[in-house]
């Protein structure tokens, strides 16, 4: 027998998560939101947000998703801080399993399990997050006005992200392994026009460098050790910050093979909704979201998925009760 039991079972604690679980409270389901094992997802290891609208002045990512837990809690919706092992979504009521041995019982699931940035796995990487560091030039290219950037990768990601800063930064080097890109012709032919846009073929970083961490200072990036992977030669170039664009990784492990996906690995969604595959079930935010990855559209696919979760239980009601009428 299930331990528990809800109209709606929020799986993530982003953005997306936060606000379906706001609106669902305020429509008096009271949602059951299972935080997972980032509390708050890719905003707590971000420092200043510039772009989150309501706020004047730059506000912290870890603060911003204290104050919409605060807020999912203080409206009604009840936090569990667990992770969900696995999910059945076979049949109605929904079946979760949580880490803990806890086992919930859903009418209605939102899934808000996010996207991971791909990282090197270099040490350097980590020590320079959030000191020059990043995986998002859409977050954090607004500090590097005049400044030289570095962009890692050689995909749609990568290209897209050195056009966007191109407009932004006095120079953009991208670096990539190989000696011709991956992504599509037409955003090659975009970048190659650009005259503060260079690329470096055939070369891996090595490290990031900078400086040590001096309180209240954060770590700072100054450049990038470079490897030649044809000849094994090393050099360094020098730069302000880094930007990792390898690609995200959805988290799409307890549903891979329940739910349909995109061709890349995407939750699918019906078109204008936040609707999957199975009936009840939605998905908001970044690991539906393989195009805009903020954390503003996260929180709109959020409210959207808890308002058509709200639709689809009325209309379950009020279908029972002409049934047994």
């Amino acid at each position: 027998m299930p331990d528990h039991h809800t109209q709606v079972l929020i799986i993530g604690s982003g953005p997306a998560g936060y606000t379906a679980a706001i609106y669902a409270a305020r429509a008096m389901m009271k949602p059951v939101l299972i935080a997972g094992l980032e509390q708050g997802g890719q905003l707590t290891i971000t420092t200043d947000v510039e772009n989150y609208p309501g706020f004047a002045d730059p506000i912290q990512g870890p603060w911003l998703m204290e104050q919409m837990l605060a807020q999912a809690e203080n409206v009604g919706t009840e936090i569990v801080n667990d992770l969900v092992s696995s999910l059945d979504l076979s049949k109605r009521p929904f079946t979760a399993t949580t880490d803990s041995g806890e086992v919930w019982t859903a009418d209605t699931v939102i899934l808000a399990t996010g996207a991971q940035a791909k990282w090197l796995g270099l040490e350097s990487e980590q020590t320079f997050n959030g000191g020059g560091v990043s995986a998002c030039a859409t977050c954090d290219g607004f500090f590097y006005r005049g400044k030289d950037v570095i962009v890692v990768g050689g995909g749609n990601s990568a290209v897209e992200e050195a056009l966007y800063l191109a407009n932004i930064a006095k120079t953009v080097t991208l670096v990539h392994r190989r000696d011709e890109f991956r992504a599509e012709k037409i955003l090659q032919q975009r970048l190659f026009a650009l005259d503060n846009v260079k690329v470096i073929w055939n070369h891996a970083v090595e490290e990031i460098v900078g400086t040590s961490a001096v309180p209240p200072l954060p770590p700072s990036v100054t450049g990038v050790r470079l490897k030649d992977v044809r000849s094994g030669e090393k050099t360094t170039v020098d730069a302000d910050g880094v930007f990792i664009a390898i690609g995200h990784a959805p988290q799409v492990d307890l549903i891979r093979d329940q739910l349909k996906l995109k061709p890349n690995g995407y939750l699918w969604t019906e078109p204008g909704t936040t609707k999957t595959s199975i009936e009840g079930v939605y998905g908001a935010g970044d690991v539906t979201d393989d195009n805009y990855r903020q954390a503003v559209t996260a929180a709109g696919m959020g409210c959207m998925a808890a308002l058509e979760a709200e639709r689809f239980l009325t209309e379950q009601k009020t279908g029972t009760l002409a049934a047994a009428e």
